[in-house]
């Protein structure tokens, strides 16, 4: 089983930088598209940005202009660069990967917690 890890997380002033990353534990097949959400306790996940096999990109529009999602394939690794960082930002960030053709599946990472202070 492919496993995913985000790291990066971390305490950050507002209006500070911070970069996750999510390397999976080898390369995936037929990846339709990756993503990174959020979730803070008590509130339903919340999708913070996509991008597709293709190269299309989805922000929620609460970061749309902040945050930056990438993909380096070659290191099995996907980015989210966040800056202007703000305390509502603060949550657990988990990646998540769509794959497969005939029969899709989902992977999720354990989380890595993002702290914004006022």
């Amino acid at each position: 089983q492919v496993q995913l890890v985000e790291s990066g997380g971390g305490l950050v002033q507002a209006g500070g930088s911070l970069r996750l990353s999510c390397t999976a534990s080898r390369s995936i097949d037929s990846i339709n598209s990756m993503g990174w959400y959020r979730q803070v306790p008590g509130k339903q996940r919340e999708l913070v940005a996509t991008i597709t096999s293709a190269g299309r990109i989805n922000y929620a529009d609460s970061v749309k202009g902040r945050f930056t999602i990438s993909r380096d394939n070659a290191k099995n690794t996907m980015y989210l660069q966040m800056n202007s960082l703000k305390p509502e930002d603060t949550a657990t960030y988990l990646c998540n990967v769509l794959a497969g053709t005939i029969r899709t599946y989902y992977l999720w990472g354990k989380g890595t917690l993002v702290t914004v202070s006022s």
